[in-house]
């Protein structure tokens, strides 16, 4: 026993053990109690006073109270009135003990709420058995005490799972409707008395395909095993019309969610109202068709105006050249017949209006094969291989290439689908142009290549006079030349004729170049189909 007068007896089984008051002023009836309750294994607390018990009863939970009717200071008829006052051990069983046969004690501890009665001497084994049922008792208590709490908790926490349910279901942009596999709807949310125009209580006495009538449409037998029928789409939904109170039907979008329960299937189904959407993709559809019948007509036009324009250049060069010739072969005639007959200042005019004249022909002449680029149509696209449009380059510009003694190298070129007439006019113009705007050192031109992608990268490098980098773009344009007309020659077309080929070959040009250190021109050209799957 411990010094606060707690025995410490071992505990037999493996439940917790039970607190039983033992209150009586005789410390030998307490040792007496103690010795014939031991057996049960059970904690017994020893009080030698009502007070002291109090003070017990204060701080533990007891299974039971042995309290001694005769104590001095505070008898046990007052002990049990204070300990019954208590709402907390109000519950507690007390059985006085007592050595008289008193009636008026048996009414006074009755009233007081006494449990039983036991009349000294005590008999050990009567005891045992009585307080032992009061143990049981409280064992049985406690275990559905826990019961209850678990059951609270366990009650707490689906209450506030159902209103987190609730909360989500009624915080949904759409209208939920909780239906069995028979279409009887169980639940909905807020968004559902919009969208049908029907009270909560009204929904939940309706089966769902009275509001949308195609509803059951996707079950079939055996659709728990074999999943959703074809005519629902990819995301899981079907579009079906809806029939609300007292309203005109409208289109809606339903997507299903399944649950099997233990009451049965359950089916989820999120109704949206597509009405605005239906209308814009209506909008939509009439506008492609709109815009469609304006690209045909745009197009028409535009072919009607290029074959115009394509006419027009052909009729507009041949009308030009014929009087510019005759121009020019007067002239010359002029200065054949009059040459050094005439002042000086008149052999300079008459070599001036020849010079004119040329060149005016030969810019008519690169107009008309500007205007002529896109009028050859895809039956010009062959299998071509680089390699020979370049041969044929050279081969052309066999007499410049000596007189100027350019030094070509290159690599060798790929196949690709292309126009070989064009395609030899860009490198034939940009070999020109290279030789053309040499610097005072024999000209080096480099004919490389590099595949990138789906592409083909050309490029034409020399070590000419360059190009400033401000005007890397302009050269492209038409009649650029950033020389003066009276030192070159060309008519400003050639680089303009040859972004527009590589255009039409679905290709870009650029030049790469610093004044007085050479310009390197690159195109790219689409690679073959065969050449991209090889990679």
């Amino acid at each position: 026993m411990s010094a606060n007068g707690v025995q410490t007896a071992r505990d037999p089984g493996s439940e917790p053990r039970t607190k039983i008051l033992l209150v009586d002023d005789t410390p030998e009836n307490l040792v007496s109690l103690e010795a014939a309750l031991s057996g049960l294994g059970e904690e017994l607390v020893l009080a030698h006073s009502g007070r002291e018990a109090l003070r017990q009863v204060l701080s533990n939970d007891f299974a039971a109270i042995l309290l001694d009717v005769r104590m001095p200071d505070m008898d046990g008829f007052e002990t049990a009135e204070l300990i019954r006052s208590r709402p907390k051990s109000r519950q507690i069983p007390i059985l006085f003990l007592t050595g008289y046969r008193n009636e008026e004690h048996l009414f006074r501890g009755y009233d007081l709420g006494a449990v039983d009665f036991l009349f000294k001497p005590i008999v050990p084994e009567v005891l045992r058995s009585k307080v032992a049922v009061f143990v049981d008792l409280s064992r049985g208590n406690a275990r559905l005490q826990q019961q209850a709490d678990e059951l609270r908790s366990q009650s707490e926490v689906l209450q506030k799972a159902e209103s987190k349910f609730r909360s989500l279901l009624e915080a949904a942009p759409d209208a939920m409707v909780m239906c069995s596999d028979g279409g009887e709807i169980i639940m909905v949310n807020s968004r559902s008395e919009v969208l049908f125009n029907c009270a909560r209580e009204q929904l939940l006495s309706k089966n769902i395909g009275e509001l949308v009538p195609g509803w059951k449409h996707p079950f079939y037998p055996g659709w728990r095993e074999g999943g959703w029928p074809e005519r629902e789409s990819k995301e899981g939904s079907l579009e079906l019309r809806a029939f609300p109170e007292g309203r005109a039907p409208f289109p809606v979008e339903i997507t299903f969610s399944p649950l099997h329960t233990a009451e049965g299937v359950v089916i989820t189904s999120a109704i949206r109202d597509i009405s605005e959407r239906k209308r814009i993709e209506e909008q939509i559809h009439q506008l492609n068709a709109n815009l469609e019948q304006r690209v045909m007509e745009r197009t028409e036009a535009l072919l009607r105006s290029n074959e115009e324009l394509q006419q027009f250049a052909y009729v507009a060069s041949h009308d030009l050249q014929e009087p510019l010739r005759t121009v020019s072969i007067y002239a010359q005639l002029l200065g054949k017949s009059y040459g050094g007959r005439l002042d000086g200042e008149a052999d300079q005019f008459i070599s001036f209006i020849v010079e004119g004249a040329h060149r005016m022909e030969k810019l008519i002449h690169d107009l008309l094969d500007f205007s002529r680029v896109e009028g050859r149509g895809a039956d010009y696209f062959t299998t071509t291989s680089c390699d020979a449009i370049l041969d044929d380059a050279l081969r052309n510009l066999g007499t410049l290439i000596e007189e100027s003694g350019a030094v070509i190298t290159r690599e060798p070129l790929p196949t690709v689908t292309g126009d070989p007439i064009q395609l030899t006019r860009v490198f034939q113009n940009l070999l020109v142009n290279s030789i053309k705007y040499r610097s005072a050192e024999t000209p080096h031109i480099h004919v490389g290549v590099e595949g990138s992608g789906s592409e083909w990268r050309l490029s034409v490098r020399d070590n000419g006079m360059g190009i400033e980098s401000q005007y890397a773009e302009k050269v492209f344009g038409i009649f650029k030349c950033l020389q003066p007309r009276d030192k070159n020659s060309g008519s400003g077309m050639g680089l303009a004729i040859c972004r527009k080929i590589v255009s039409r070959h679905e290709g870009r040009m650029w030049v790469e170049s610093e004044l007085g250190k050479g310009a390197t021109f690159c195109f790219t050209l689409p690679k073959m189909a065969r050449d991209v799957l090889s990679q």
